[in-house]
């Protein structure tokens, strides 16, 4: 077996380039030196070292000589033998530099730089290159997403691990970037025609086939890559990577934190080229570190590459790199002609560490430009599939795949052929599902979630639960969910269960039918829904402070029917009845049954019919039926609800009508990070009960809990008139970035301001016999907070400040509150 994979080691040293380079560059006593020029002798072809003076690149040219060159230094000449050049340490000697290259010490200068000079003409013309100077525009596309681990080396390929497997390990390869083994595991190929229209500024693509092999190509998958590769333009400020903003080297705020040095010139495709190189001012900052060229009359980026600083603050990604190269279609125009992105996901940034790489590449061909079409046409599908897409003959991929695979990516097809038949893997494959999903598969039945098995609360103790539910596939139309729990200490069954079923896909037209009756906690959040199947707060005490016993016994049942019209453009009715009661004998929601407060009730039967309009611009999803997986949640959320109480429908007991609104924005402040604003706005009409009251949320936990209140404990304040106003700001760590002793912690800010407003009427305070004493923050009550994120790269510890009702009896003045998450 080792003569195997040697053979194959030495077959993918040999057999895809001519000639590889890499090592270290250094000055005399030993120290690297960063953003050195790395190239062949008498070629345009080369790198700049990193932070650490590391490099390596690879062509299929044969070269003889390196030439390496840094400010300060005298040029190096290095012999290269023919084939792989590995752990050269290049020194260089102080002295001059090469005449024809125009350099600049340390940091540039930002005047009388011919670089920047360039540089402005570039941000003079951005708008005015590429697709911009068309009013309609449509090309093909072809995109090829990759996943492979990397570094492999003979004590990984030799454990027992992989012992049955050992086949997999000849598709091994080497990376022309890193010069580091890799197996590639996953590849997903897509081919689609791209519409726009400049003047309607909209663009619309047409996905005509799309195809996946690898150890994974469920709905997950697909969630990552998605999330993983959003669309980006150099030419933008800032490019949004892993939800980090980069400052773009083409941004009109480099010159703050690149420096910049005009290096070269020469004619590229006929055109006369600018060589422009690029390097941080700072460490621990989101940039990159590269060279582009630029045309001397249009001012149009010919070709870029970027590779992102190794201290930049960002999680679990050793490395980023990325080529775009651009196609001249006439003397003025250049056109976007192939796009390559790769990422290196480690535990570690140690050079030497295990990781997978993450490749996208995309390859844009055939423009045809001013064929107007309707407006109609451009708008977007709300949830159009096509199956004849996801099966797509060879024949059809022949011609689309505008890049032909290389024989490792094109044996991956046939490798997880194999895989399926080879138990082992199966069990591994399995275990890394369940922990994924948080489910057992059975079949056509999906066991969990499995992280809710066990739970505990003041009134229940200690709590099991147990649940499943349909799963046929990431696209069905019907699902049945339910669950059922038992409490030690109130010896209590509790259960609820769920159908959906989508009975139109174009329009998502959803009828659901559920009941739920089990120990909830009422209040963790203004507004309200009628999920049967929502998250429960009741059953995490385990980790709060202080006593909660405030918790109330639902029975709820509900009838709903949703739509969506456009796309993210959601209408929902549902009638529900629902039952509240208290589930504790020190908590109580008693009330008058009217305003001579003789008769008092411990019971709420209450009849509703709800009206929800939710809109959610720029939400990416993943998935075609009745259930779809978020990308993510950065996105806006327009959510407005109307409800009206139905008194002796069903013996209900009150007639009221609520109004409810939630507005939450996301919003990147250029490389200062994200700010998060959520607004809230409430008022019920008529009398209302404790249980179908307002609760201002408290959060008797020790964690952070989004929407509440850090300070408050449950039912600290009620109101049936509300207006909730939450400002947060994570700064990525772009103040600690600037502290030297903080920088290398790779820290990150958070900064946050709440307060919430309530009044409470007189005649709902006059039904109330539940023994609480209403209070409304008509003096409006805020908080404030302070936090530190990205601790270990998985803890966040927040510390909040009580800001009003400072007198209120066992007010909390100060609390810290943790989370833990895996974060880029």
């Amino acid at each position: 077996m080792i003569k195997k994979i040697v053979f194959f080691l030495l077959i993918s040293i040999t057999a895809f380039s001519q000639t590889k380079v890499g090592g270290k560059v250094v000055d005399d006593f030993g120290e690297p030196i960063a953003f050195a020029n790395v190239l062949f002798k008498n070629s345009k072809t080369g790198v700049i070292t990193d932070e650490n003076g590391d490099f390596y690149f690879e062509t299929d040219e044969n070269y003889s000589a390196l030439v390496v060159s840094f400010v300060g230094f005298a040029t190096q000449e290095v012999p290269l033998k023919r084939g792989l050049n590995a752990n050269l340490k290049i020194v260089l000697k102080e002295g001059t530099e090469l005449k024809e290259v125009i350099v600049y010490t340390g940091k540039t200068s930002k005047k009388n730089n011919p670089a920047i000079d360039i540089l402005r003409k570039i941000w003079s013309r951005k708008r005015k290159n590429g697709l911009y100077m068309f009013d309609q525009y449509k090309y093909d596309k072809y995109e090829k997403v990759e996943f492979d681990m990397n570094t492999l080396d003979s004590a990984f390929m030799n454990s027992k691990v992989f012992k049955g497997m050992e086949f997999v390990f000849e598709n091994i390869d080497t990376s022309r970037i890193t010069g580091k083994t890799y197996l590639p595991i996953f590849i997903n190929e897509s081919a689609s025609e791209v519409y726009g229209d400049n003047l309607l500024k909209k663009e619309k693509e047409i996905l005509k086939g799309n195809k996946n092999s690898g150890f994974g190509n469920g709905d997950g998958v697909n969630t990552f890559i998605k999330d993983l590769y959003a669309d980006y333009d150099i030419y933008d400020n800032y490019l949004k990577f892993f939800d980090k903003s980069f400052v773009s080297p083409l941004s009109r705020t480099g010159i703050d934190v690149y420096n910049y040095v005009l290096s070269d010139s020469t004619f590229i495709d006929d055109k006369w080229c600018y060589n422009i190189v690029y390097y941080p001012r700072r460490k621990n900052e989101l940039t990159f570190k590269g060279d582009f060229w630029v045309n001397d009359s249009t001012w149009a980026i010919k070709k870029i590459n970027l590779e992102a600083s190794k201290s930049a603050n960002i999680n679990w990604v050793k490395e980023i790199y990325i080529e775009q190269e651009f196609d001249v279609l006439n003397d003025s125009v250049f056109l976007l002609k192939r796009d390559y992105m790769m990422s290196d996901f480690s535990f570690s940034k140690k050079e030497e560490s295990k990781g997978v790489y993450g490749k996208r590449t995309t390859i844009v061909q055939n423009h045809e430009f001013n064929q107007p079409k309707e407006d109609k046409f451009y708008r977007e599908e709300v949830n159009f599939y096509d199956n004849k897409v996801f099966n797509q003959t060879d024949e059809f991929w022949n011609k689309k795949r505008l890049e032909k695979l290389n024989e490792n990516e094109a044996g991956i097809y046939k490798m997880l052929d194999t895989l399926e038949t080879v138990p082992k893997f199966k069990k591994i494959y399995n275990l890394a599902s369940i922990l994924g999903s948080g489910y057992i598969q059975f079949g056509n039945f999906d066991f969990g979630p499995i992280f809710s098995t066990f739970g505990y609360n003041d009134v229940e103790g200690a709590r099991i639960r147990v649940g499943g539910r349909t799963y046929f596939g990431p696209n069905d139309r019907w699902r049945i969910q339910g669950y059922t729990a038992y409490g030690l200490k109130d010896d209590k069954v509790k259960y609820g269960f769920l159908g959906k079923w989508m009975v139109n896909t174009k329009n998502r037209l959803i009828l659901s039918l559920g009941n739920r009756r089990d120990v909830e906690q009422i209040g963790v959040s203004l507004t309200t829904s009628n999920d049967v199947l929502g998250r429960s707060f009741a059953s995490s005490s385990l980790f709060s402070s202080g006593i909660n016993d405030k918790l109330t016994m639902v029975n709820l049942t509900t009838l709903g029917m949703e739509i969506e019209p456009v796309k993210n453009l959601v209408f929902q009715t549902n009638l529900s009845y629902r039952t509240l009661k208290s589930a504790s004998k020190t908590f109580s929601l008693d009330y008058y049954t009217d305003l001579t407060q003789t008769e008092i009730k411990n019971e709420v039967k209450q009849s509703e019919i709800n009206l929800v309009l939710e809109y959610t611009p720029g939400r990416k999803t993943v998935g075609y039926g009745v259930d779809r997986l978020e990308v993510d949640n950065n996105y806006a959320r327009f959510f407005v609800s109307y409800s009206n109480g139905l008194k002796g429908v069903l013996d209900s007991d009150f007639d009221y009508q609520k109004l409810q609104l939630y507005y939450r924005q996301p919003a990147l402040i250029g490389g200062f990070g994200r700010l998060f604003s959520t607004l809230e706005v409430g008022k019920t009409f008529g009398e209302v009960p404790l249980g179908l009251m307002g609760i201002i949320p408290g959060n008797q936990s020790y964690f952070v809990i989004e929407n509440t209140y850090n300070l408050l404990d449950y039912y600290d304040f009620v109101a049936d008139e509300y207006a909730s106003l939450h400002f947060e700001h994570h700064f990525n760590g772009r103040l600690f970035s600037r502290i030297p002793a903080l920088r290398k912690l790779n820290l990150r800010e958070i900064v946050g301001i709440k307060g919430v407003y309530g009044r409470i009427s007189n005649e709902n305070k006059m039904i109330n016999a539940s023994g609480l004493n209403y209070i409304a923050p008509e003096d409006v009550y805020w908080e404030y907070h302070a936090g530190i994120g990205n601790i270990f790269k998985v803890l966040r510890i927040d510390f909040a400040w009580r800001g009003s009702y400072l007198e209120m009896p066992n007010a909390r003045k100060f609390g810290v509150k943790a989370s833990f998450g895996f974060y880029f």
